[in-house]
């Protein structure tokens, strides 16, 4: 036998091997097939099976998610008129915030005027007040003044009084001593000329010269009727001169005169003259004095 032939033996009884090996393994696998066969149709059964529950699952979950969906759309809308009607309070809310922003703007704006208001009162009071102190310290100045000017009068009018009685004394003694001369002389058939009796002039009263090239103006600030003696608002550095003429008037009506007889930096002491009858005429402080009608 050849090789050829040994060779080509060898061949068909590894083929007819590896061909039975075939057949066995396509054997084996197609019981195995089948198997997985029916176990995928079981398993695709239950498949079906599953799907249809889930299906019918999904369709009650779809048709409650549905139903929750239309719930929670009305609860939104719910929510959205909730959100308009918080969003109008909001702006209603906002607008009496800044109305109140504003009313207590203005009204630190008035509580600040109201105490520069009271600061500004407090301080015209403490004004007033040293005014007032300033004006009773003057006031009793002037009085002790006219005082002084009083007792001065009085000592002045004893003097005159004293005089006058001297006089009216002296008078009589002359008209007694005449009278004896008189029956003297009759004895020798004589008669004395007749005596002109002296008559006492008494000096008027200076006139002031009027002021018609200045036009002084001020107040009467006190007033003593009983001793016809007023005191100005003015004195020296306002013009006024000793012996100047002021005229008083009252709403444009002439109340009288007031001659100036003692005059200070701010104010003057006077005469009054020329004084009217009726009470409501008569001078008052406050009354205005000018040197010019």
């Amino acid at each position: 036998m050849s090789t050829l032939t040994k060779v080509l033996i060898v061949l068909l009884t590894v083929a007819s091997i590896f061909l039975c090996g075939i057949v066995v393994t396509y054997v084996a696998s197609a019981e195995n097939y089948k198997d997985k066969w029916q176990t995928l149709q079981s398993s695709e059964r239950r498949a079906r099976q599953q799907k249809d529950q889930i299906t019918e699952e999904w369709n009650a979950e779809k048709a409650k998610m549905d139903e929750e969906r239309t719930k929670l759309n009305g609860e939104i809308a719910a929510l959205r008129d909730q959100i308009r009607g918080l969003n109008g309070q909001v702006a209603d809310i906002t607008r009496e915030r800044d109305d109140a922003r504003r009313r207590k703007e203005n009204y630190e704006t008035i509580l600040a005027d109201y105490n520069k208001t009271v600061e500004r009162n407090t301080q015209l009071q403490r004004d007033a007040q040293k005014a007032e102190a300033d004006l009773r310290a003057e006031r009793t100045k002037l009085t002790q003044r006219i005082e002084d000017y009083i007792r001065a009068l009085d000592v002045k009018s004893a003097i005159v009084m004293q005089l006058e009685a001297k006089l009216k004394g002296l008078t009589e003694e002359k008209a007694a001593l005449q009278g004896k001369m008189d029956e003297f002389l009759r004895q020798y058939g004589k008669v004395t000329a007749q005596a002109v009796p002296a008559i006492a002039i008494r000096e008027a009263a200076r006139v002031a010269p009027p002021a018609t090239d200045i036009d002084l103006k001020g107040l009467l600030a006190v007033v003593d009727l009983k001793n016809n003696i007023a005191e100005l608002s003015i004195g020296a550095a306002d013009g006024v001169e000793k012996n100047m003429r002021f005229h008083v008037t009252r709403d444009s009506k002439f109340i009288c005169d007031v001659v100036v007889l003692d005059v200070e930096p701010d104010k003057a002491l006077g005469w009054m003259e020329l004084l009217q009858d009726t009470a409501q005429d008569k001078p008052r402080a406050g009354d205005a004095v000018s040197t010019n009608l």
